[in-house]
Parts: C-alpha cells; structure tokens; sequence
C-alpha cells in the first residue's frame, strides 16, 4: 500500500470578502488568493463575470461546506447599460451584433418599462454562461460559434432602481434571486425599448448578509502575503458563521451536541418551529447547521469538522 499523501497547503478556516478585480473570472481570483493563503482547500460562492468587479465570498476550509447557502442567497447589483448595441455576450467584451439607433429612449420610457422586469419573471439563459449541456459549458460552446437550446429559468427581481440615465446610458440598481443573469437583463430591457442594449459596468454590492462596506482587494492580500506575516491575512476572515447571521441560533448542551454530531436530530428547548437554525455547542462553538424536522426536533444538515 502507499503512502497517504499530506494535504498541502495550511489549514485555514473563514470567510474572505474580496473585491474582485476587473479583468480575471471569478475562479482565477480565488485560486490567487488561496495561493497568497496557503490554504488547503477554497470555494467562491457564485461566479463574477470577468468584466465585472465587487462582493465575491470565498470560503476556506470548513467554510466551503455553508457555501451552497451564499450561493442559493439573494444579491445586489450596480449595473451601466449602453442602448443601441447589442453585443455576442451581452457586454462590452463582445462582438457587436447590431447597432440601431436610441434617440427616440427617454428616461421616462425606461421607468415605464423597469416594472414589466420586477417580480417572478422568466430568463432564458445565455450562451456565454458557465452552465452546462452535455457536460460542456455553454460558453465554450459559444466560442465555437455553437448555438443550444435552452430552457427559460424563473428568477424574481425585487427591485430595479434607475439612479442615473446618461442616455443613450443608465444605471440600476438591481436586487434579484440567485441564478440571475444581469447581462441579460439589460439586453431584454434594450429590446423592450425597441433598440437593443448591451453592459458597459457591473459591480456586485451585496451577497445575503455581506455588503460592500468594508471588502479587501487582491493588492492588500498581496501586500500581506509578501511580509510573510500568516496571522495578519488570517485576521482579515470572517467566522464562518457570519454568513447565516439571518436563522436563528441554538444552543446545544454536551449530550445533544454529542448525538448532533452522530447525525441524529435532538430536541433542544425553545427551538423555532420550522426551517433552518445555526447550531452552538459548548463554549459558543459554531458545530454546523440545522433544520427543524417533522417533530419539531433539530436535525443537523451540514456539520464542520473545523470552526474559528
């Protein structure tokens, strides 16, 4: 038998906000910054496209188990659309398709449209996305100048704020779900005032509980990384339960600890009724997450083997 081979890299636990720059996808970020970490092991939360910039979450170590949670979350955008082109990806990094002219789009012509784009509405994915079919991402489909169908997606914009119109630009603000294209959006509200648009900016703000307030960009990691100094980058991730800070929270004695931690659901005192709890062990521990079953009893659904 061989040897079992040593995990490389150290055993780092948290929840990084990096402000993703321009230029790199969302993964080419997070391999960078899991290098300047030296961390084992590393997930983002739900790609950036690589002309966007912003709110990306990564999750090191144990925290890439409540990463599917930040994925499903709802986010915020700052999106600057550009009328009368249209482009193959829907964005300023495309091939324009066509151009037609938007002198006749007032302001007003785009508030009276932004409500038939709010609520529970269907999108049809695009084809450069990274979603899948037959295994291959669309994109690279895409690239080949290969065109698939595809399946229109419920998604619910909350809300859409016009707060500047440079015509023939604007901006939004965009509150939606998870699994909305922004690109496409904008191309569907271009089309809708009859003369096609496309993206110029995108900025994403928010992801469920994190905002944009305090991110830390790629150059500071950089910086600390080069002194050497482990502990000073170590400082800069959030607990990993910050992420849930919205369930509520219960507190689990030793013994229903223990059966947590078996996999079996217990009946903890003053528990909610219904739906999903952050569990707490001894010494406030954060143990993993849980959900109320049938019986009204916690059921652990995603348990850490590491906590910070």
């Amino acid at each position: 038998m061989g040897r079992r081979r040593r995990p490389r890299g150290r055993d780092v636990n948290g929840i990084l906000l990096l402000d993703k720059p321009l230029g790199i996808s969302s993964n080419d970020a997070l391999q960078q910054a899991k290098r300047l970490f030296k961390a084992q092991k590393a997930g983002h939360t739900g790609s950036l496209d690589p002309l966007a910039n912003g709110l990306l979450p990564l999750c090191f170590g144990a925290a890439t188990k409540i990463s599917g949670f930040l994925l499903d979350a709802d986010k915020r955008y700052w999106v600057r659309v550009k009328l009368g082109v249209t482009t193959t990806t829907a964005d300023a990094e495309g091939e324009v398709l066509d151009t037609r002219s938007a002198e006749h789009v007032t302001e007003q012509d785009i508030l009276a449209v932004l409500p038939g784009f709010t609520g529970v509405i269907q999108q049809l994915p695009p084809m450069y996305s990274a979603l899948k079919h037959n295994g291959q991402r669309l994109y690279k489909l895409a690239r080949e100048g290969i065109e698939v169908e595809r399946e229109p997606r419920e998604i619910t914009i909350h809300s859409l704020e016009l707060v500047n119109a440079d015509l023939p630009e604007f901006e939004l603000m965009v509150h939606c779900s998870k699994g909305t294209y922004v690109r496409t959006l904008a191309e569907d509200i271009g089309n809708k005032l009859g003369c096609g648009a496309h993206v110029v900016g995108l900025r994403r703000t928010k992801v469920g509980p994190y905002t944009d307030e305090h991110l830390v960009t790629m150059e500071q990691l950089q910086q600390l990384a080069e002194t050497g100094d482990l502990d000073r980058l170590d400082q800069l991730l959030l607990p990993m339960d910050t992420g849930l800070g919205h369930w509520p929270a219960v507190q689990l004695t030793a013994n229903s600890s223990f059966y947590i931690k078996q996999g079996q659901a217990v009946q903890v005192p003053k528990a909610p009724l219904a739906g999903w709890v952050r569990m707490y062990g001894e010494n406030d521990e954060f143990i993993g997450v849980g959900e109320i079953d049938d019986d009204g009893r916690v059921a652990p659904r995603r348990l850490l083997a590491n906590t910070r």
